[in-house]
C-alpha cells in the first residue's frame, strides 16, 4: 500500500519538469481551436478578397472558354497561353492562401506558444510497437478523440444543414444569372458558410482547449518520490553535499594553517580559542586574521605557530573577543585597534630585542578591552 501511495502521480509538474517536457515538444495543443482559426480566417479572407476574385476568375472564365484561334491552332503558343490563364488565376486566389498560411502557422502558438523540438519529430522505437499501437487505438485518448470526432461531425452536420436550406434559393439561381453575377454571388455564399460553419467549431475549440490544457497537466504529473528525486538531482544529494562541505572544510583548514607561520602573533584562550594575526603596513591599514579556530583546531594553529617561532600570547578576553566578531583574511574590528597595537607593538620589541637590536621590553601591561568587545 505504502508503495503504491509513494508511486501514485498527485503531485503538480514541477517547473524543471514542465521545462524539460517543453523542450521535448510536449506542450498542451488544440487541433479543434486550429481548425476553427483556419475556418474563421478563411471565411474572413473569402469576404474582403471575394468580390476582386470573383472579377478575376470571371475574366479568366471568359479568357478560358473563347481563347484567340491563333493559339488553338498553333502548337507553340497555345502552352503559354494555359500557363498564363494558371498564373492569373493563382494571383487571384494568392492572398486567399496567403492569409490561411499565416493563420495556420501563428494559430497554434496560441496555446502553449512557440515550441520546437528535434526531440519531437525524431523517430522513436516506441511509437513502432505493436502492442502499443492497439493500446493508442483503443485506449482513453483514442476514445475521447473518437467523441470530438462526433462532437464535430453532429455540430457541423447541424449548421450545415440550416445553411444549405437558407443558401437553397441562391444557389439554384445561379443558373439564370450572367457568369459574372454568379460567381459573385457563389463567393458571398461560400463566405456566409464558411464563416457559419468556423462559428460552430469555436464551441468545440471552447471545450477542446480547458481540456487539453488540464490532460497536460495531468500527464506530467509526478509522485512524491519523484519530487524528491528531482531535488536530489537538482540540489545534490545530502551525502554528497556534505562531502563536499566536509572537502571544503579541509581545503580551507589547510590554506589557513599554511598561513599560520607568517603570522606575527598568536593570541590563545588559553587553550578553547587561538587567533593568529599578521600586519603588513603596506598591504593594509589594519592587523588581519589569518586564522582562526577552537578546540583541536587551536591547539593545531598553536603546535604550528610552535614549530615556526611564531609568539603566543595568553590573552583570553582579547582571543574571544577576536574569534567572535573576525572572519578569515578580515582586518579587525576598529573597536580593537587600540587593543590588538598593544599586543603587536610588544610582539615588535620582543622580536627586535631577540635579533640584538634593542631593549628587553616590558612586561605587557594588562590589555583594556570596550565593553562592546566582552564575551
Amino acid at each position: 500500500m505504502a508503495e503504491k501511495s509513494a508511486g501514485e502521480r498527485s503531485e503538480a509538474a514541477t517547473p524543471k519538469r514542465l521545462q524539460d517536457a517543453r523542450n521535448k515538444g510536449q506542450i498542451a495543443r488544440s487541433k479543434e481551436l486550429t481548425t476553427a482559426m483556419l475556418l474563421m480566417a478563411a471565411a474572413a479572407a473569402l469576404y474582403f478578397f471575394s468580390s476582386g476574385a470573383g472579377s478575376n476568375i470571371g475574366e479568366l472564365a471568359k479568357k478560358a472558354f473563347s481563347p484567340d484561334r491563333k493559339f488553338l491552332f498553333n502548337s507553340n503558343q497555345l502552352p503559354q497561353a494555359i500557363a498564363q490563364l494558371f498564373g492569373e488565376a493563382a494571383s487571384a486566389v494568392a492572398p486567399f492562401f496567403y492569409v490561411l498560411f499565416l493563420i495556420g502557422l501563428l494559430s497554434p502558438m496560441l496555446l502553449g506558444g512557440i515550441s520546437f523540438s528535434w526531440k519531437a519529430v525524431a523517430p522513436k522505437a516506441n511509437k513502432m510497437s505493436f502492442a502499443k499501437g492497439l493500446k493508442r487505438m483503443f485506449g482513453t485518448h483514442a476514445l475521447i478523440e473518437l467523441v470530438k470526432a462526433l462532437a464535430k461531425i453532429g455540430v457541423v452536420f447541424v449548421v450545415a444543414y440550416f445553411v444549405i436550406i437558407d443558401v437553397y434559393p441562391t444557389l439554384i439561381a445561379l443558373g439564370q444569372t450572367s457568369v459574372e453575377s454568379a460567381i459573385s454571388s457563389a463567393m458571398q455564399t461560400v463566405t456566409k458558410a464558411f464563416f457559419l460553419l468556423s462559428l460552430s467549431l469555436i464551441f468545440i475549440a471552447v471545450i477542446d482547449v480547458p481540456y487539453q490544457i488540464w490532460n497536460h497537466a495531468k500527464e506530467l504529473k509526478m509522485s512524491k518520490q519523484e519530487v524528491k528525486d528531482e531535488y536530489k538531482d537538482t540540489e545534490g544529494k545530502p551525502e554528497v553535499k556534505g562531502r563536499v562541505r566536509q572537502k571544503q572544510r579541509e581545503l580551507s583548514q589547510q590554506r589557513m594553517m599554511e598561513a599560520v607561520p607568517e603570522a606575527d602573533v598568536v593570541v590563545t584562550n588559553p587553550e578553547h580559542y587561538s587567533v593568529a594575526l599578521k600586519y603588513d603596513a603596506l598591504k593594509s591599514s589594519a592587523p588581519i586574521v589569518v586564522a582562526k579556530g577552537a578546540d583541536l583546531i587551536a591547539l593545531q594553529i598553536r603546535k604550528v605557530a610552535k614549530a615556526n617561532d611564531v609568539h603566543i600570547l595568553q590573552l583570553p578576553p582579547l582571543a574571544r573577543a577576536l574569534f567572535h566578531t573576525t572572519e578569515i583574511d578580515q582586518e579587525v574590528p576598529q573597536g580593537l585597534y587600540l587593543s590588538v597595537a598593544q599586543v603587536l607593538a610588544f610582539v615588535f620589541q620582543l622580536r627586535t630585542f631577540r635579533q640584538g637590536k634593542g631593549p628587553r621590553p616590558d612586561k605587557l601591561p594588562e590589555i583594556e578591552m570596550p565593553e562592546d568587545f566582552k564575551y
